[in-house]
């Protein structure tokens, strides 16, 4: 049976809640203490606290996440129907102590770390937020380019073309007529091909939709590069209402992670042949104090492990040498890492 981890999709309305909530968690630009956990958990998770001596200034604000726990065990905040997920962010600015705190009605994984910023991978990885897509809807004679970051529209640009529908009669003939005509759509899709290309920058996925044939023809001046983004949105138009714009985005990149996913999985086992991947948690723990992995890959599920605190611990070093944490919501996925005790590492170098 597939969990609620991969199959449920996150509702438009708390998908942009989080992502505003996340645009200004990232405003966060200083030390801080990242926790996420499940609701009915929190004194657990504060005994977790309490287990691990922070300096000064970070038990100070450890302290305050305590406090807010208890608060949230009587009165929790969710931005969904039900608080599955609780996560509270807190850092000190000018000598004070501040606190951001949201629940989500989705299961994320469960976190206690102290990085340079906050750590917002799991809404990512989980949520699919705060990725730039771009969405063109065009037909034969109109265009509009928009970049969303998350579900915000960070850039916009609309083209268009006088393009007569039909032969009139006299004047050239109608075959003469029906190449020109074809001529200018197709100097038209290179002119949007270019702004595509001028506005992708580093988006994830190149979304292509619109009424009529359109969408199929220009999707032939994409170069290689462009392509490879570029999906097919079914049932999109110039009226299509912002809600539903919504719910195609969520929907196309929940498609991608999990392909991208599938992909990492395989990587990593081509390159286990060539002694470039670990998956004992002491020799993965060993390798991430050297600075040796480049890919962790750690199940959603990791925290029901025997060794959750040791690989916590591991998340929190990660962080700190740059490696690349994916997590993995497919249950297929998940079976496969609870074997492996939930983790498995892809290196930089060969470790003895």
């Amino acid at each position: 049976m597939k969990t609620d981890l991969e199959t449920s999709e996150i509702a438009p309305l708390e998908w942009i809640s989080i992502n505003q909530f996340l645009h200004e968690v990232k405003q966060i630009d200083s030390q801080c203490i990242s926790v996420y956990y499940p609701y009915g958990k929190g004194q657990e998770t504060i005994s977790l606290l309490h287990e691990t001596k922070r300096n000064d200034a970070l038990e100070r604000i450890e302290s305050k996440i305590e406090n807010k726990i208890t608060e949230l065990k009587k009165n929790p905040v969710t931005v969904g129907k039900f608080a599955k997920t609780l996560c509270i962010f807190g850092w000190i600015k000018n000598g004070k102590v501040n606190l951001k705190v949201i629940g989500t009605s989705k299961k994320l994984p469960y976190v206690y770390m102290v990085s340079k910023r906050p750590f917002v991978k799991p809404f990512n990885d989980i949520l699919k937020t705060n990725y730039d897509v771009l969405l063109v809807t065009l037909d034969q004679k109109t265009a509009r380019i928009q970049k969303f970051h998350g579900n915000q529209i960070i850039q916009e640009a609309k083209l268009r073309i006088d393009l007569q529908g039909r032969h009139r009669k006299g004047g050239q003939s109608q075959g003469r007529f029906l190449r020109a005509r074809q001529t200018k759509i197709h100097v038209f899709f290179k002119k949007i091909a270019n702004k595509v290309r001028e506005m992708d920058s580093n988006s994830i996925l190149i979304l292509l939709g619109g009424i009529g044939p359109a969408k199929t023809e220009f999707y032939d001046e994409l170069n290689s590069e462009l392509v490879k983004k570029c999906r097919f949105v079914e049932n999109l138009s110039f009226s299509t209402s912002m809600k539903d714009i919504d719910t195609k985005i969520i929907h196309h990149l929940y498609q991608h992670r999990r392909k991208y996913v599938v992909e990492l999985i395989e990587k990593y086992e081509t390159l286990f042949k060539d002694g470039l991947t670990a998956r004992r948690n002491d020799v993965i723990y060993k390798a991430l104090e050297i600075g040796a992995v480049d890919t962790l890959i750690v199940s959603a599920n990791y925290h029901t492990n025997s060794q959750f605190k040791k690989i916590m611990k591991m998340l929190e070093i990660a962080k700190k040498t740059s490696t690349k944490i994916e997590f993995a919501v497919s249950p297929k996925i998940i079976k496969k890492l609870d074997i492996d005790n939930s983790v498995l590492a892809i290196l930089r170098y060969k470790i003895k």
